[in-house]
């Protein structure tokens, strides 16, 4: 998920959005995903200039306008079963029905070749992500189920290739928060689905920013309103569907984003307590953390316990807070833990949550690892039984200009 992945000027938000960086950075996400042939961490000397030969391509690749629509559709898993039911039937007569169209639906499930329609843009991109235009589906370990832009906001998500047959109920809402309360400069993209018999909805919001008393509020007001707009559509006949209309009502809610909660200190007072690694004392003033112990927010949602660093605002490309370098007060912004990832439903433990240090922007990013819990119909008597673990691996952080990214890796 990215935010601010464009600036958000007025031909963004009231014209039309620009695409393009979420075009590139899609193409980069499934290069990251799909071709491991070289490890940074360990480089041998090919694998280094393989490395170089990529860095070379990106740049040469920056003044390329491509679709966004059209590179997406090269990598999602082109099946109806996506957005179609796969909730068990009641009656036997209907069970077979049902599992008949479940596995024609399967059997139409498109992992192989990419589409031959193309545009050049494309191609070119396609070649930067390290897919030919010929590739076998034991290539691709992990496909694009779902895409979507809103001004600034970008998100994507992928499943590995195994677990595509099982996703259904695919459905996607936004809503705007921002300027007149409605325009997308400030809000969310929620995607729903089910894994076999269990639906997720990721929530991946940008809040009202402001440091200011008072500003922890709107915040909240935002939220309150993505949770309560929301709505997806139905697509959902059986008469215990699993597809649920609103966010909440999900078995398993993941949602993270720059929330923009700030500190409740001084800066001076902040400042202090930085340098001695007090954390325990920032987090307690923590605006997240005090709006949800008073009920007033996110109620039922959980966060892992933080150890690290403030996250926001750096200087550019630096690991030095902006307040040090900025002589006016105004532009001083308070350091706080702005980019955050919480849940909310049972069947969900979180194995790390961390920060990382790439220098992308005025945000430092966030990762988060789970194991999830999934019911899985079983054939026999139409009942679900748990068992099913799935690894969903979560990330969000700033892109160059500055921009967030994060994504869902199922």
């Amino acid at each position: 998920m990215f935010q601010e992945i464009v600036p958000l000027n007025a031909g963004n938000v009231l014209v039309i959005e620009d695409n393009e960086p979420a075009a590139k950075w899609l193409a980069l996400i499934n290069h990251a995903l799909n071709k491991p042939d070289y490890d940074l961490t360990h480089p041998s000397p090919d694998a280094s200039q393989s490395s170089k030969h990529f860095n070379t391509l990106l740049k040469d690749h920056f003044f390329y306008k491509p679709s966004l629509k059209v590179l997406s559709r090269n990598f999602r898993a082109e099946s109806s079963l996506l957005k179609t039911c796969n909730c068990p039937v009641e009656s036997t007569h209907g069970e077979k029905r049902g599992q008949k169209k479940l596995r024609d639906l399967a059997s139409k499930l498109d992992l192989g070749p990419l589409p031959a329609r193309r545009d050049g843009a494309v191609d070119e991109l396609v070649e930067l992500s390290g897919m030919p235009p010929n590739f076998s589906s034991g290539q691709m370990g992990y496909r694009l189920v779902a895409s979507k832009q809103m001004v600034g906001i970008f998100l994507s998500i992928w499943a590995r290739t195994e677990l595509v047959p099982y996703i259904a109920h695919l459905r996607v809402s936004c809503i705007g928060t921002g300027i007149l309360g409605r325009l997308g400069n400030k809000g969310c993209i929620a995607v729903s689905m089910t894994l076999h018999q269990t639906s997720f909805c990721f929530v991946c919001s940008h809040l009202a920013s402001g440091e200011k008393e008072g500003d922890e509020l709107k915040r909240n007001a935002d939220v309150n309103e993505i949770l309560k707009s929301t709505q997806f559509p139905k697509i959902c006949k059986a008469s215990n569907p699993r597809a649920p209309d609103k966010i909440i009502e999900h078995d398993r809610v993941l949602w993270l984003g720059d929330l923009n909660y700030r500190v409740a200190l001084s800066y001076e007072k902040t400042r202090t307590l930085l340098e001695d690694n007090n954390w325990d004392i920032l987090l307690e003033k923590d605006q997240l953390n005090i709006e949800r112990d008073a009920g007033r927010v996110f109620n039922g949602f959980k966060e892992g316990q933080i150890h690290f660093a403030p996250t926001y605002k750096y200087s550019d490309n630096s690991d030095t807070y902006a307040g040090e370098t900025v002589k006016s007060k105004k532009k001083r912004r308070t350091p706080a833990w702005c980019d955050r990832i919480l849940w909310h439903g049972f069947g969900i433990e979180q194995l790390c949550y961390d920060r990382g240090e790439s220098r992308f922007s005025d945000h430092r990013p966030v990762s988060s690892m789970f194991l999830v819990e999934v019911e899985v119909a079983r054939k026999s008597d139409n009942k679900f039984r748990k068992g099913y673990s799935c690894a969903l691996k979560m990330s969000e952080y700033e892109d160059s200009m500055p921009k967030r990214h994060s994504f869902y890796d199922l």
